[in-house]
C-alpha cells in the first residue's frame, strides 16, 4: 500500500491511502460511481466505501446527488486541484525510481489523433522499439482539447497535434509546419494560382471542418480579421467528405496540407489573410511542471 502523511501538506493527522484520493479523482471526472468503478474495475460497493472513509478521513462531505449524478461540493472542488498534483507527483516519483532501478524500461503515454496514429505510428513504433527495447508505448487516442486535460491530469507524458497553446505551463517542440488549403474544382472558375486571399472566397460555398478542428480555428481566425462572413455550404468531422464535394464541385474545401489529396481533378492552393500565410504547427507538447523519467527526455 502507498501511503503519504499529509501532516505537513494539509495539517491533517492522518495517513491516507493514494488510492482513495485516485477514486475521488475519477468519481468527479466521470460524476458517476457506476462509470468510475468500471474505468478502476473495481466493485460499486468497494468504491462507495473507498470515498465513505475518505469523508471520514478528512471530515468533510465532498460529493452530493443531483438528479443521477455525483457533484463535487464546494469543499471537495476546493481539495480536486490538489488530489490532482499528489498523485502526479506520486506517479513521478514511481517512474524516476523505476528508471533508476531499471535503466530506459517502463512505460511511455502518448496522446494523439486518429490521422497523426494512423500516418505516422505505424512505422515509427518499429524505429522507437529498436532503439528503447524496454520502454512500452502507449497510444491514447484523443482530439486535442482532451489531450490538453490528459497532459494536465499526468495521464499521459506527450501530446502530439497542432500545438498551439500558449498556456506557460506546456512546453512544445515543433516536428513540422503545416499550411491551411483551398481545395476546389476548376469548375468554379477560381483560376490555377498558388496563394488565394480569404478575401476571394467571400460568394463561394465552402466545405469546412467543424470548429473544434485547428484548421477551421485558424480559418475563422482569418476571416474575422478579414471581417469576411463565409458561406458554409456544410461542416464535416472528415476532410474526405470536404474534398469529395469539393471534387463534384459543390465548394471550396479548407484543408490542412497534412492531408492526402489523391485526386488530380481538384486544383490546390495555400491560404492567405493579409499577404501572411496561414500555417499550424505540427508537434509535440508536454506539461513543464512534471518530471519526465530518463526514457521519455529523447521522445521530441
Amino acid at each position: 500500500m502507498i501511503a503519504l502523511d499529509f501532516n505537513a501538506a494539509w495539517g491533517i493527522n492522518a495517513r491516507m491511502d493514494l488510492r482513495r484520493l485516485k477514486t475521488f479523482v475519477t468519481v468527479a471526472d466521470q460524476g458517476s460511481v457506476s462509470k468510475a468503478a468500471l474505468l478502476l474495475r473495481i466493485t460499486q460497493p468497494a468504491l462507495s466505501r473507498q470515498i465513505r472513509d475518505l469523508q471520514e478521513e478528512l471530515g468533510l462531505k465532498l460529493f452530493q446527488r443531483v438528479g443521477s449524478r455525483l457533484v463535487l461540493t464546494g469543499e471537495g472542488e476546493q481539495l480536486l486541484g490538489r488530489c490532482r498534483d499528489l498523485l502526479n507527483h506520486a506517479e513521478s516519483l514511481r517512474e524516476v525510481a523505476q528508471s533508476l532501478c531499471s535503466g530506459n524500461t517502463g512505460v511511455l503515454r502518448i496522446a494523439a489523433g486518429s490521422k497523426a496514429i494512423e500516418r505516422y505510428f505505424p512505422t515509427f513504433l518499429r524505429h522507437y522499439a529498436v532503439l528503447y527495447p524496454g520502454v512500452q508505448m502507449k497510444l491514447v487516442e484523443a482530439k486535442p482539447g482532451e489531450r490538453l486535460a490528459l497532459l494536465e491530469r499526468g495521464e499521459v507524458h506527450f501530446s502530439i497535434g497542432i500545438a498551439r497553446t500558449s498556456d506557460d505551463r506546456f512546453a512544445r517542440y515543433t516536428l513540422r509546419t503545416f499550411d491551411v488549403l483551398a481545395v476546389y474544382s476548376p469548375s468554379l472558375r477560381i483560376g490555377h494560382t498558388d496563394v488565394i486571399d480569404v478575401g476571394q472566397l467571400a460568394e463561394l460555398p465552402l466545405l469546412l471542418l467543424k470548429s473544434g478542428a485547428a484548421t477551421r480555428k485558424i480559418f475563422d481566425a482569418a476571416c474575422r480579421l478579414a471581417h469576411l462572413q463565409p458561406n458554409i455550404f456544410i461542416e464535416s468531422d472528415a476532410s474526405s467528405t470536404l474534398l469529395a464535394l469539393a471534387e463534384a464541385g459543390h465548394g471550396v474545401a479548407i484543408v490542412a496540407s497534412s492531408e492526402r489529396i489523391a485526386s488530380k481533378k481538384l486544383r490546390i492552393a495555400r491560404l492567405a489573410c493579409r499577404r501572411e500565410l496561414l500555417q499550424m504547427d505540427f508537434g509535440v507538447v508536454w506539461d513543464k511542471r512534471r518530471l519526465l523519467p530518463h526514457y521519455a527526455e529523447s521522445f521530441p
